[in-house]
């Protein structure tokens, strides 16, 4: 482990999640947009003890925007070369990194007309999908056919030859989505994902080609070829299908329905060379082959993640009025995307990206709103849910969910709803059982480092836009070491940005670090002509939208010496190398006080705190500090928001308010390197109108002001929906380096399960 100071799991999820709201107004602020970073000056948050930093070393531009230009992206060390999959030109294009600052191109490699050792060959219009580099320079492409429910191809070139590269292809099948090298380089793996056609008339079968590689640069034959199918967990097969792997939808394959469900998408092998696990997202599940046999030996279900548990919640709405990450009664199905492995001793993790995705296949359509439940022929919400009340646009309404899980046993109305991913990354053993999942600190790592852009889109720069979706959507994830610490490195496909988790021990998993080299002054769907084009010069200030995939440089092979990461990104198609360098972390000190009446006891309690004087529950019969000052906009609304400015404080300290004349807890703040913080607490609906105090106590002092509270809009109650959960969420606040950068976060106050 890295010799940095290390908080405990709770101090750190502490750290992460305190963070506060800004109103509304601020967000909609007439030059907001023109004070977003630049991409020279990426936005970043950290955790206080991180031990390592990124920044953007260089990047290259396809100048194409939104059509895949930039998708996979690997490394080979010996060249100094990253090989990049441009699906939109259906090739690969090779970038010389040697100077990591100024990538080049230096060539393409065209699979068009490459013949396959089964007599076919690689029509124009093949999609390269994916690829991999073995050490010695033998690449393998995965590349859809024109039509993609056909058979595939593998296709195999040279880096050391760029030029006339070629050596051959094999035949693999429909849609190869996804390829891995073993690590002991001898076997291509490849996920076979088998969509179906677009008017859902045919859907082939999902598979998993192993394919034994030569121990030369040469290209495999097809006898090299075995398919992992799933045929044994067809009806009456010889295996059973684990309770829990999601077949559903329009049985359009009637020979093997269960292996055309299962949709092999993303393939991480194990440090051994012996077994693959590869996602089957749709299903929600993992497949595990056994390599030396070609042979699918398990599947292992995922499960749901339960958003009503304290620290999974999530913001479901993106016509809530700002960010409002909450528990809620339901559940988020992981359905990953990219999975990953490594090894802690002589036992293998997997790593996964709960990204979701939903099949929507001719007239089949498998997600609705929650709002639109029991309307053209969907199933309603059962009446006596907790859910029933939960359908306004600003709680559940705007949700995507599945249709396809949740209903009772007679199908007649949704006992429970499913919403698409999970929303984080996950670790998983071998065996399936979860580990650790990064519960809602993606939504609130964003919260806090982008608050005027919380689950933007891609392609357009906005407030909340991904909220009632799949959020940050986390899409990719690599792993690496950096000295004696091993750090997973997760995109996210919506908003942007790399966040990394210190995953050394995966059950002591915690934040790091989050970069995203995104300029959000700049909306592209805004700046497209009607081709869909975007000016270089608009596109050379935009940065990065949409990490599709991250690929992991050791310092040993690294060109400067030191370790990065590469990330391809689909949206703006662009390519970025980023450094990773330690950083110095130290505790954060405290000035001495200079008030030597601080040092006195006799300033303490004015009142013996034996005696039955009510003022005893009350801060403020402390003597306050003459430092700390608390400002607080009036009147205030019952049942709305109130902001409370804080200055005077001690630089880290801890602050928490207390509204009176009945004591109510409304949360705590950190104040900043400047001793200022902001407090954002919503104000009980049921506070009657006239003057109130809001008491803030530090271990400094403490401080308080006055303020109105008027009544409720039109007499409401102004109270927040029940969702069944019990206990009140807290308010928590994160220190502000000037108001403008204060963080947004609000957790709702939610009423105790009656």
């Amino acid at each position: 482990m890295p010799n940095t100071p290390r908080r405990s799991s709770a101090a750190r999820r502490v750290a992460l999640t305190a963070a506060l709201t800004l109103p509304l107004a601020a967000l909609a602020a007439p030059g907001l947009l023109e004070a977003a970073h630049a991409v020279d000056e990426p936005i970043t948050h950290s955790a206080d003890d991180a031990a390592i930093e990124l920044a953007p070393i260089g990047t290259y531009r396809t100048g194409v925007v939104d059509e895949g230009a930039a998708e996979i992206v690997v490394f080979h060390a010996a060249t100094q070369q990253l090989f990049v999959v441009n699906a939109q030109a259906g090739l690969v294009e090779a970038l010389d990194v040697s100077d990591p600052a100024a990538p080049t191109k230096v060539a393409e490699l065209d699979p068009a007309g490459i013949d396959a050792s089964d007599g076919s060959s690689v029509p124009s219009g093949a999609v390269a999908n994916s690829l991999a580099v073995r050490a010695d320079g033998l690449i393998v492409v995965a590349l859809e056919a024109p039509t993609k429910t056909d058979d595939g191809w593998l296709a195999f070139f040279d880096a050391n030859v760029l030029d006339d590269g070629a050596l051959g292809a094999v035949r693999v099948g429909a849609l190869p989505d996804s390829v891995m090298l073993t690590p002991d380089g001898t076997r291509a793996v490849v996920a076979n994902e088998g969509e179906p056609d677009d008017d859902f008339t045919i859907d082939p079968e999902g598979s998993v080609a192993v394919v034994d590689l030569p121990s030369t640069i040469a290209a495999a034959t097809q006898e090299d070829v075995r398919i992992a199918d799933f045929h044994a967990y067809e009806e009456g097969g010889s295996a059973t299908l684990p309770d829990g792997v999601r077949i559903f939808g329009p049985e359009v394959n009637t020979d093997y329905p269960v292996s055309a469900n299962l949709e092999p998408e993303y393939v991480a092998v194990d440090h051994t060379s012996t077994t693959a696990y590869v996602s089957l997202q749709e299903a929600n599940a993992i497949a595990v082959v056994d390599l030396a046999e070609a042979t699918v030996t398990d599947i292992l279900p995922l499960g749901a993640k339960d958003h009503s548990q304290e620290g999974n919640g999530l913001d479901p709405s993106d016509r809530d009025g700002g960010i409002a990450i909450d528990t809620w009664p339901i559940f988020g199905l992981y359905m990953p995307d990219t999975i990953a492995s490594y090894a802690v001793g002589e036992e293998t993790y997997l790593v996964t990206a709960n990204e979701g995705d939903a099949r929507e296949w001719g007239d089949y359509v498998e997600p609705a709103r929650v709002k639109d439940l029991g309307d053209d022929g969907l199933a309603p919400i059962c009446e006596d849910s907790p859910l029933a009340s939960l359908t306004g646009e600003a709680d559940l309404g705007r949700l995507n969910v599945t249709t396809a899980e949740g209903l009772s046993e007679d199908g007649a109305c949704y006992e429970e709803l499913y919403a698409f991913g999970a929303r984080s990354f996950a670790i998983w053993s071998t065996d399936g059982e979860l580990v650790f999942d990064s519960g809602d600190q993606l939504e609130q790592i964003v919260a806090q480092a982008a608050p005027e852009f919380f689950n933007s889109n891609h392609s357009e720069s906005n407030l909340e836009g991904r909220s009632d979706d799949k959020g940050p959507e986390p899409e990719a994830v690599t792993i690496g070491a950096v000295g004696e610490a091993t750090y997973a490195f997760v995109g996210f496909e919506r908003v942007g940005g790399i966040a990394v988790f210190d995953v050394t021990d995966p059950t002591d998993v915690f934040f790091v670090t989050y970069i995203n080299n995104r300029n959000f002054a700049i909306s592209l769907e805004d700046e497209m002509d009607d081709d869909g084009n975007v000016e270089d010069a608009v596109l050379d200030q935009a940065g990065d939208l949409g990490p599709e995939s991250i690929a992991f440089i050791s310092a040993a092979d690294s060109p400067s010496g030191e370790p990065m990461i590469a990330v391809g990104n689909e949206v703006s198609g662009t390519t970025t190398l980023f450094s990773i360098t330690p950083t110095e972390t130290e505790p954060p000190t405290t000035e001495p006080s200079t008030d030597p009446s601080t040092d006195d006891p006799t300033t303490g309690p004015t009142t013996d705190p034996g005696t039955d004087d009510p003022t005893t529950d009350d801060p403020t019969s402390q003597t306050p500090t003459a430092e700390l000052a608390v400002v607080l906009d009036g009147p205030v609304r019952a049942g709305e928001v109130a902001t409370a400015r804080i200055s005077g404080a001690v630089a880290g300290e801890a602050l928490s308010g207390t509204m009176y004349s009945d004591p109510v807890d409304v949360g705590s703040a950190t104040a900043g390197g400047d001793g200022t913080a902001t407090l954002t607490f919503r104000v009980p609906a049921d506070t009657e109108a006239g003057t109130h105090r809001l008491v803030i106590v530090a271990e400094s002092g403490t401080a308080e002001v006055t303020f109105e509270v008027t009544a409720a809009a039109g007499g409401a109650t102004g109270a927040m929906p029940d969702t069944g959960v019990a206990g009140v969420a807290a308010l928590i606040a994160i220190a502000a380096v000037g108001i403008t950068t204060g963080v947004l976060l609000l957790r709702r106050a939610r009423a105790a399960q009656a």
